[in-house]
C-alpha cells in the first residue's frame, strides 16, 4: 500500500503551506542524490518526498487528496499526482527549494569563483496548458475516451540551442556582495536564460523570440465515470514544450464543465426526472417508455397513481467516481390538469363532483409531501 503523503513528510494534516515547504526541504536535503550516491533507497525516498510535496503544496490537489486519498490521482489520465515525475522533473520544478544548499540545480559542489553553478545541467520544463472541456450527462455516466483539439507551443524545426554562457547550464547564478558583516553570497535565477540553462543559437524563421511556434494537436482524454463539474484531469507531457534542447513539456490540464441536461437534473449521484401523465392515465394506469442516459426504461404505472409519487429506480443514476456503485433515478410523477374542457368533459366532472370515489381519502400509509422530501434526503 502506498505510504501516506503526510507520513512521508512527517507533518500533521493541519500543517500550513510554510510547514509543508520546510518539511519537504528537509527531506530533499536528507535524501538528495548527491548526498547519497548510488543509494537506491534514498533515491526512492527523494522521489516520494517530491510527489508528496507536489500534491500537498497545491491547494486544489491537497483538498482532493484529503477527501479521497491516493485514489484521487489513480483515475485514467490522472488528476495531477506526481507519480509520472522523474529525477529531472523534480530538479526542474523544485530545485529552487534546496538550490542554495546544492548549488542551484542540485549540484553538491556549490559555485565556483566566477559565481557559476558547478552542479548538474538544468532540464527546463515547459508551462502547463489549461483548457476547458464541456461534457454531457451521457459522457459522465458512460466515461471513456474523448478527443480534443488544442494549440500548444513547440520548438520550431530549425531552432537550435546552446548552453548558457552566464550560468554554464545550471539556470542559476550566485552573487557575492560586500556588506558591513562581510562577504554575503546569494543565489537566483539566471537573468540571461531565465532559468532554462540554454539560449538560442539559431532561431527558425517564423518562430517567436524563444524559437517556438503554435502547433495544433489532437489529444485523447480518458474520462472517468462519474466526474463532477470543475474536476481537472491532467495529461502528462501535452502542455507547452520548454524552449531548450533537453527540455520537457508541461502538462495539459483539462477542466471539465458539466452541461445541464434538458430532461434530467443531477443531484450528487442521483438523477431527477419529471414524468407528466394525464388524468385518465393516473386513474386507469398505463405504461411509459423513458429515454435515459442508460437506455430506454419501461415504467408500468399502477391504477390510481397519486400526483407527487416518487418512483425510485436503483443504480440508474450517475456512477460514483470512486467506484462505490451508482446513484438512483428518481421519477417524480405529475398529473397534468387540462386548462380547457369541452361541454361533454365538463358535464362528466360535474356529474361526478360529489361522487365518493372522487373525494380525497388519504390512507395512513400515504405520506405527505414533506414526509416524502424527508425520506428522499435521509
Amino acid at each position: 500500500m502506498k505510504k501516506d503523503f503526510y507520513e512521508i513528510l512527517e507533518i500533521s494534516r493541519s500543517a500550513t503551506a510554510a510547514e509543508i515547504k520546510k518539511a519537504y526541504r528537509k527531506k530533499a536535503i536528507q535524501y538528495h542524490p548527491d548526498k547519497n550516491p548510488g543509494n537506491k533507497e534514498a533515491e526512492e525516498m527523494f522521489k516520494a518526498a517530491a510527489e508528496a510535496y507536489e500534491v500537498l503544496s497545491d491547494p486544489d490537489k491537497k483538498a482532493r487528496y484529503d477527501q479521497f486519498g491516493h485514489e484521487a490521482f489513480q483515475q485514467a489520465g490522472g488528476f495531477g499526482g506526481g507519480h509520472h515525475m522523474n529525477m529531472d522533473d523534480i530538479f526542474s520544478q523544485f530545485g529552487d527549494i534546496f538550490g542554495d544548499i546544492f548549488g542551484g540545480r542540485g549540484g553538491f559542489s556549490g559555485f565556483n569563483q566566477n559565481g557559476h553553478s558547478q552542479g548538474r545541467t538544468v532540464r527546463s520544463r515547459g508551462s502547463d496548458l489549461r483548457v476547458k472541456l464541456k461534457v454531457t450527462l451521457e459522457d459522465i455516466i458512460k466515461g471513456g475516451e474523448k478527443k480534443i483539439k488544442i494549440k500548444r507551443k513547440v520548438k520550431a524545426d530549425g531552432t537550435t540551442y546552446q548552453t548558457c554562457h552566464q550560468c554554464k547550464g545550471s539556470g542559476r547564478i550566485s552573487r557575492i556582495t560586500n556588506t558591513i558583516f562581510g562577504r554575503m553570497q546569494s543565489t537566483g535565477t539566471c537573468n540571461v536564460c531565465n532559468g532554462t540553462g540554454q539560449t538560442i543559437e539559431t532561431r527558425a524563421p517564423g518562430s517567436d523570440a524563444n524559437g517556438m511556434v503554435l502547433k495544433e494537436d489532437i489529444v485523447s482524454i480518458n474520462l472517468p465515470k462519474g466526474v463532477r463539474n470543475g474536476v481537472q484531469l491532467r495529461v502528462g507531457g501535452k502542455g507547452n514544450e520548454a524552449p531548450a534542447a533537453n527540455g520537457i513539456a508541461g502538462d495539459l490540464i483539462v477542466q471539465l464543465i458539466e452541461v445541464a441536461d434538458k430532461d434530467f437534473k443531477r443531484e450528487g449521484n442521483n438523477l431527477h426526472y419529471d414524468l407528466y401523465i394525464s388524468i385518465p392515465e393516473a386513474v386507469l394506469g398505463s405504461s411509459k417508455i423513458i429515454e435515459t442516459p442508460h437506455g430506454k426504461i419501461k415504467l408500468n404505472l399502477e391504477e390510481g397513481l397519486q400526483p407527487g409519487k416518487i418512483l425510485r429506480l436503483k443504480n440508474k443514476g450517475v456512477p460514483d467516481i470512486d467506484g462505490y456503485g451508482a446513484g438512483d433515478l428518481l421519477i417524480n410523477v405529475n398529473v397534468w390538469m387540462p386548462k380547457k374542457l369541452d361541454a361533454d368533459q365538463k358535464a362528466f366532472f360535474k356529474k361526478n363532483f360529489d361522487n365518493p370515489n372522487f373525494q380525497p381519502k388519504p390512507s395512513k400509509s400515504e405520506k405527505s409531501f414533506f414526509e416524502k422530501i424527508h425520506d428522499l434526503f435521509s
